[in-house]
């Protein structure tokens, strides 16, 4: 069985349910983890452990979405972006987030995929991660913009 990549709508969907305020969510060109900045990766596999996904979610809105979900004020998240790297608090509210994505994916007819692993933005992750995650093909890049934070570009990339 495959996966497919998400609606853009239900990745806002998403979004909005889990964070509580607005949330738009537009396509952009692909973000590449490596040129673009730090940013968080997240592992999905199958039963099997097959990697079957990768969402990369650079620092801007890895920050955003770690501040916004544990209400942590916006100056929190400016500090993260302008320190690169996430505190532990931001962190973990960003992997309960990317878990939660994993319903992205578990649609009928579709493999069953779970979060394996996620990579905070600012800690180097596994160089196969890395490269998954700029694979050019099946894959979804958008930009987000959380209400009351900031802007930050997210990408889902199928394996």
């Amino acid at each position: 069985m495959t996966i497919g990549l998400p609606a853009t709508m239900s990745v806002r969907t998403l979004l909005v349910d889990l964070l509580g305020r607005d949330v738009t969510v537009s396509p952009t060109s692909p973000f590449a983890p490596d040129t673009g900045g730090p940013a968080t990766l997240a592992v999905y596999v199958d039963d099997s452990l097959q990697i079957r996904a990768v969402i990369g979610v650079d620092l801007p809105l890895s920050a955003h979405i770690g501040s916004s979900i544990g209400l942590i004020p916006v100056f929190g998240a400016e500090d993260a972006i302008e320190t690169g790297r996430l505190p532990q608090a931001m962190a973990e509210n960003l992997y309960e987030v990317l878990n939660i994505a994993a319903s992205l994916f578990n649609v009928p007819g579709a493999a069953h995929v779970r979060l394996y692993a996620v990579h905070d933005a600012g800690v180097a992750a596994p160089q196969d991660v890395q490269a998954r995650a700029m694979v050019l093909g099946q894959r979804e890049d958008l930009e987000v913009s959380v209400a009351g934070y900031g802007t930050g570009l997210l990408s889902i990339v199928l394996s």
